[in-house]
């Protein structure tokens, strides 16, 4: 009778847990939430990327170059990758796809080339990596840490890999990470936009040209409509342009020209500028000596009234970069040599703002100090680019030689620290055209018929005294002009985050849907401790292999006196 019973009621318990299961997996079928048990939530995604990702209305492509054997940071990445795309199909299932591949994985070598060259002309950079071999041995790889993304007829690059020197690779690595998910959802975002944003380098002030700027407004055009023209004192003209970039003007603006820009920010437009306040000429310099001289380009006045002041100075740091220097002697063999240019200082990003987080060194050239005025409570000013603590102010009209490179610096003359070279503005600008009248050759356009728009509207800007910036090498060759990356210095073979960092800058400043805001997401760095490893080493090795094997035993033994006891009462 007993076991008739209990029979019975393994019968109804198993049908009550089998109904509560489907009852579940139905509620669930409606009902959807993911649990996040990590302290920064980083399997957690923003709200901006599960609505771009729930409103794809075509599928995205994503190949990934990482595969094959890899090493243990690659492999990483590789995990974290993979990871965050099949996040993203939980909300995108149908019009999100991916696959990794291994660009080195054919045998023949012709035809490895060739995969690496034309992923190379993509857009994709190559890395070497060294990779442990099945019998112990280490050998070189080339390693195209990054993917493409195919939206229907449109292919995007996308580099994955943070490289700073200054860092250690496995910080290198956590930055690459963490900051993947605004990498991938802002290329998504605007390869499924249906609407493209655009942004203007304005001309006519002799700017920098085509060729000059080539490689940033390549990357530019990833994102944006990338077009180039002149205002020609016309009123309204640039109010189709989420940006305007201002690169390197030598010309001084009129005073039409400067009312559009004026009146174009006053309506909540956003400048990027990039001003030289002082000329240096390098092909006088490359004979042995130049002079600095202060150039006026009629900007004084507007940027003083919008908050900041670049001053006639040019700025040494010890933190610097090379130049090659002939130490041949005169009329001799050439014996070129780099030596120290303390023109060139070499910026380390503070992480202080979105813009310049986890940033290689930025290279500026013949940078001037700007001093913010002011105390306006609607404009917030937040330094973006600032010297070493080793550094100094050169007072111009300067003379210049190419001997400073030989001479050592003294601490006693680099005691400044952190002189600020760029400035992001923020807030409710002022108009430099405030209680004056219209330039005379505007009185009668039909864009300025209204009059002067007095305060902005909330809007940025991000100043920075240094043209250069934002250019790139160009050699002359047969087949034309080639066009280096920017930030690339042929001299030394490194890359600087130049191109990251005017990316991020315009990227910022165009950002309505608060994108950028993912890359201020921070996930710990939980290194481990080397010497306490070397240390314990042997003990963590026994109880995790003696453990595990005790729980089983003892877990076994249990089961054995559970069932022993409660049979036995069965049989009594």
């Amino acid at each position: 009778m007993k076991r008739k019973q209990l029979k019975r009621i393994h019968i109804v318990q198993f049908i009550t847990t089998l109904a509560i299961i489907l009852l579940l997996n139905y509620v669930g079928s409606f009902v959807f939430h993911r649990f996040d048990m990590t302290q920064e939530k980083r399997y957690s995604l923003a709200d901006e990327t599960k609505e771009i990702l729930k409103n794809l209305d075509d599928v995205v492509y994503v190949r990934v170059y990482l595969d094959g054997d890899l090493p243990l940071g690659f492999d990483r990445l590789k995990t974290s990758i993979s990871e965050l795309l099949d996040e993203f199909r939980v909300y995108a299932p149908r019009n999100l796809q991916y696959e990794f591949s291994d660009p080195a994985a054919d045998p023949d070598t012709r035809i490895r080339n060739n995969v690496f060259t034309s992923l190379y002309d993509a857009g994709l950079q190559p890395t070497n990596a060294q990779v442990r071999g099945k019998d112990g041995t280490l050998s070189q790889k080339i390693v195209f840490p990054g993917a493409i993304l195919s939206y229907r007829e449109t292919d995007i690059p996308l580099n994955l890999l943070k490289n700073n020197p200054g860092l250690s690779g496995e910080v290198n690595l956590h930055h690459s990470i963490q900051s993947l998910e605004y990498e991938f959802i802002s290329m998504i975002r605007n390869l499924s936009s249906e609407t493209i944003e655009k942004v203007v380098f304005l001309e006519g002030h002799g700017e920098l040209d085509d060729y000059q700027v080539g490689d940033i407004m390549k990357g530019l055009a990833n994102f944006y409509q990338v077009d180039r023209g002149a205002v020609n004192g016309r009123p309204g003209i640039l109010d189709q342009y989420s940006a305007v970039i201002i690169a390197k003007p030598v010309l001084p603006f009129s005073e039409e020209d400067k009312f559009v820009i004026d009146q174009y920010i006053m309506n909540g437009g956003k400048v990027l500028w990039l001003i030289d306040p002082v000329q240096v000429s390098m092909d006088s310099l490359y004979m042995g000596t130049t002079v600095a001289a202060y150039q006026s380009i009629n900007l004084e006045d507007q940027l003083f009234r919008y908050g900041v002041r670049l001053n006639p100075n040019l700025v040494q740091d010890v933190q610097c970069h090379v130049i090659p220097v002939n130490r041949g002697v005169a009329g001799g063999q050439a014996d070129w040599q780099l030596g120290p240019w303390y023109y060139y200082p070499l910026i380390s990003p503070a992480g202080n703002h979105l813009i310049n987080s986890s940033l290689n060194m930025i290279l500026v050239e013949f940078a001037s100090v700007i001093d913010t005025v002011g105390e306006d409570p609607a404009v917030r000013k937040t330094v973006l680019l600032s010297t070493s603590p080793y550094s100094r102010q050169v007072a111009v009209p300067a003379q210049i030689n190419l001997r400073e490179t030989e001479k050592t610096p003294l601490e006693s003359e680099y005691r400044q620290s952190h002189l600020p070279l760029g400035i992001l503005l923020e807030g409710k600008f002022q108009s430099v055209f405030t209680n004056r009248s219209l330039p005379a050759g505007l009185a009668d356009a039909s864009g300025a018929a209204n009059g002067i728009r007095e305060t902005s509207q909330s809007t940025q800007m991000i100043i920075i005294a240094d043209g250069d910036l934002i250019r790139n090498e160009v050699t002359e060759s047969p087949n034309g002009p080639i066009i280096a990356p920017l930030g690339f210095d042929r001299y030394t073979s490194q890359t600087f985050g130049n191109r990251e960092f005017i990316l991020n800058a315009v990227n910022y400043l165009c950002d309505e849907r608060g994108i950028m805001q993912l890359r201020g997401r921070e996930f710990r760095l939980r290194l481990l401790d080397k010497k306490r490893i070397q240390e314990e080493a042997t003990q963590w090795k026994l109880i995790n292999t003696l453990v595990p094997v005790l729980l089983v035993m003892l877990f076994g033994v249990g089961v054995w006196v559970v069932r022993k006891r409660k049979y036995s009462r069965i049989k009594a």
